[in-house]
C-alpha cells in the first residue's frame, strides 16, 4: 500500500444532503454522474454556488470545465474536486439557451477558469459574462466560427488571417508615456518548449507581464476522438498529446474512463503491466524534463542534456520491447493491454532490473552535475515561486503542485491499476520555486524505480496459467445514452483527465480532454511577474509543458 507523507489536513467527507444543503434552492434539477452527483443551476448564480462549494464544502480544485451543445440548449459542467481528496466530487451544471448563451463567469472563484472559459468560447461558442479576459485561446481572433458548435460548417474556407488592416509587422517604436518595452518570445525558440509565443512587457530587465499565446500546434484532437469509435479508433490518439514521454499514461486515461463507462474489470496481471510501463514512462518524461530544463537554464548541452538523454534512451528500449514502438506505443487495449511481456521474459526482465540496479549511481551523477552547482542554485533558489494556494487557484497538479508542497498525487489519493498494493512514496519539496520542481522530478524517478521493481518480482512469479492479459470486451461498445463521466490518471505532468458523454451510440458525443499542462501554463505569470528575463525562462522551463497536450 502507497505510504506517502502526511497530508496537510484531514479532509472532511460531504455527504449528498451536505452538497444539497450548500446548493440550497439554487439547484433547478439534479443531474447523474457516474463519479459526481451534479446540479443544476442557473447561469447568473455560477459564482455564488461555486464560492459556498469552495469555502463551506472545501471543493478548492476546479479539474475540469466542458462545454457542450446539446439539439435545444448550451452546456458548461464545472467538475469540482478536492485537493485534500479528490474522490470527493461534485458537477455544476449550467445550461443556457441556443439563442443566448451568455452565462456568468467562475473566473473571479477559481483563477483556472480564466483559461477554461476561453477555451469553450473559442470551440464551443459559450459566452461568459464577467471574463477578465473575453477572446479565443486556441484559434486566431479573427476565426469564423466555433468548430464543436453543431452549426459549424467545416467547408468554409476561412478567408480572414490578419486582424482587419493591421500591420503584420510593426516598426519599433517609442512611446513617450511610457517606460516599458514589449518583447516576443517565440513562438520558435528552444526555451519555448515548443510552439509557444509569450508576448511580454519589461520594466528595464523586470518582467510586468507576461501572456501565453498557445494554439499553434492545435488539431482538435477531442473532435477527432468524437469521430472515433469506443472499441478501437480512439486509442491510437493519446499517444500523440504528450507525444515525447507519456504515451502509456495517456493512454491509461482514455482506457479509465472508457473502462468506467462501460464497467469493464480489468485483469490483475494485465493491470501490473499497465503499472509497470507507465512508471518507466513517468522515469522516461522526467529525464527528458530534466535534461531540457539544465540545457534552460546554464547551456549545458554536451554534459547533462547528453546524460538525460542516454539514460531516457534505455528507457526507451525497454519500451520498445515490451510495445513494438519508441513513440506513439498504442500498446493498451479496452480491458487490458495488447500483448504480454515479450519472449524470452526473463531476457526483459533481467534487461530492465539492470537499468533499475544502475539507476541509484546516475541519479547521484545528476545531482553531482545539476542540484549542486552553484550556478544552478543561483538560477533556481528563490525564482518562479508558486505558493500553494496560488497553484491550487490554477489548478496545478504533478510535480508543479507537489513542488509547492501540494500533497497530492491520483495514484494514491485516487487509485486505480495496482498502485495501491505496493511501496512507495508520494514526493514533495516546500521550497515553491524552480529548485524544488527539479528536486520533485528527480525523487519521483527513484519511486518510480520502486514501483517498478515490485511489478517485476509480481510478474515473475505469476502463475503461468492466470496470465490474462484482456478481459473480455465485447465487440462493440454502446453505453447508455447520456450517461457522463470524468476521470483521471497521474500523467507525468499532473491530472490528465478525460470527459465522456455518450449517446447510445459507438462513439462517444462529448469528448473532453484535461490538460495538466494547459493548467500548469497558465500560471507562469503568477511565476514570473517581477523577476527578470531568464528567471522567466527558468520557470517555463520547470513547468516541463508539452506543447501538444497544451492545445491538443
Amino acid at each position: 500500500m502507497s505510504t506517502g507523507l502526511e497530508r496537510d489536513r484531514v479532509p472532511v467527507e460531504v455527504s449528498e444532503d451536505d452538497l444539497e444543503a450548500i446548493v440550497g434552492n439554487r439547484a433547478l434539477a439534479r443531474d447523474d454522474h457516474l463519479n459526481a452527483p451534479g446540479f443544476v443551476v442557473r447561469p447568473d448564480d455560477v459564482q455564488d454556488v461555486l464560492s459556498d462549494l469552495k469555502e463551506r464544502g472545501g471543493f478548492d480544485h476546479l479539474s475540469n470545465l466542458t462545454a457542450q451543445q446539446y439539439e435545444d440548449r448550451y452546456e458548461s459542467i464545472y467538475h469540482l474536486k478536492k485537493y485534500a481528496d479528490p474522490t470527493q466530487e461534485v458537477s455544476i451544471v449550467v445550461p443556457t439557451p441556443i439563442d443566448d448563451p451568455v452565462s456568468e463567469s467562475a473566473a473571479p472563484v477559481f483563477s483556472t477558469a480564466d483559461w477554461h472559459e476561453r477555451e469553450a468560447f473559442d470551440l464551443v461558442g459559450i459566452d461568459y459574462e464577467g471574463h477578465p479576459d473575453p477572446r479565443r485561446i486556441l484559434l486566431p481572433e479573427t476565426w469564423q466560427g466555433h468548430p464543436l458548435s453543431q452549426d459549424y460548417d467545416q467547408e468554409k474556407p476561412q478567408l480572414v488571417t490578419l486582424t482587419d488592416h493591421a500591420n503584420p509587422i510593426q516598426p519599433d517604436h517609442h512611446d513617450a508615456e511610457s517606460d516599458t518595452m514589449f518583447l516576443n518570445i517565440g513562438p520558435h525558440h528552444p526555451a519555448t518548449h515548443g510552439v509557444l509565443h509569450l508576448e511580454t512587457v519589461l520594466d528595464g530587465e523586470t518582467v510586468v507581464d507576461v501572456d501565453p499565446d498557445i494554439g499553434y500546434l492545435h488539431r482538435c484532437e477531442e473532435q477527432m476522438c468524437q469521430n472515433g469509435t469506443y472499441r478501437h479508433q480512439i486509442m491510437p490518439y493519446p499517444d500523440r498529446w504528450d507525444y515525447v514521454s507519456a504515451g502509456l499514461l495517456n493512454e491509461w486515461a482514455y482506457a479509465r474512463v472508457a473502462e468506467d463507462l462501460a464497467d469493464i474489470e480489468v485483469p490483475d496481471y494485465a493491470q501490473v503491466i499497465r503499472t509497470m510501463g507507465a512508471e518507466l514512462c513517468r522515469i522516461a518524461s522526467h529525464m527528458l524534463a530534466l535534461a531540457t530544463f539544465a540545457l534552460d537554464v546554464y547551456g549545458d548541452f554536451t554534459a547533462i542534456f547528453q546524460y538525460g538523454m542516454r539514460d531516457r534512451e534505455v528507457v526507451q528500449d525497454i519500451l520498445e520491447d515490451l510495445t513494438g514502438q519508441r513513440l506513439m506505443f498504442n500498446y493498451f487495449r479496452l480491458g487490458g493491454v495488447a500483448w504480454d511481456l515479450p519472449e524470452p521474459r526473463d531476457e526483459f526482465v533481467a534487461k530492465t532490473r539492470d537499468f533499475l540496479d544502475e539507476l541509484p549511481a546516475k541519479v547521484d551523477e545528476y545531482h553531482d552535475l545539476l542540484t549542486s552547482n552553484e550556478i544552478f542554485q543561483v538560477r533556481t533558489h528563490d525564482t518562479g515561486v508558486l505558493e500553494p494556494d496560488v497553484a491550487k487557484d490554477y489548478g496545478c497538479t504533478g510535480p508543479v503542485a507537489r513542488g509547492s508542497g501540494i500533497d497530492y498525487d491520483l495514484r494514491r489519493d485516487d487509485p486505480y491499476g495496482y498502485y495501491d498494493e505496493l511501496e512507495w512514496d508520494v514526493v514533495t519539496e516546500p521550497g515553491c520555486d524552480n529548485y524544488s520542481r527539479v528536486l520533485v522530478r528527480m525523487q519521483e524517478v527513484e519511486e518510480s524505480a520502486k514501483i517498478i521493481e515490485q511489478c517485476l518480482d509480481l510478474l515473475e512469479d505469476w502463475p503461468e496459467d492466470e496470465r490474462e492479459i484482456q478481459a473480455n470486451v465485447p465487440r462493440t461498445l454502446k453505453p447508455d445514452a447520456d450517461t457522463e463521466v470524468y476521470r483521471a490518471v497521474e500523467g507525468a505532468k499532473g491530472e490528465l483527465g478525460i470527459y465522456i458523454r455518450s449517446d447510445g451510440t459507438d462513439k462517444p458525443a462529448r469528448f473532453k480532454i484535461r490538460s495538466p499542462c494547459f493548467h500548469n501554463l497558465s500560471a507562469l505569470p503568477e511565476m514570473a511577474n517581477g523577476e527578470y528575463v531568464p528567471d522567466l525562462i527558468a520557470s517555463l522551463g520547470s513547468l516541463d509543458i508539452v506543447l501538444g497536450e497544451v492545445d491538443r
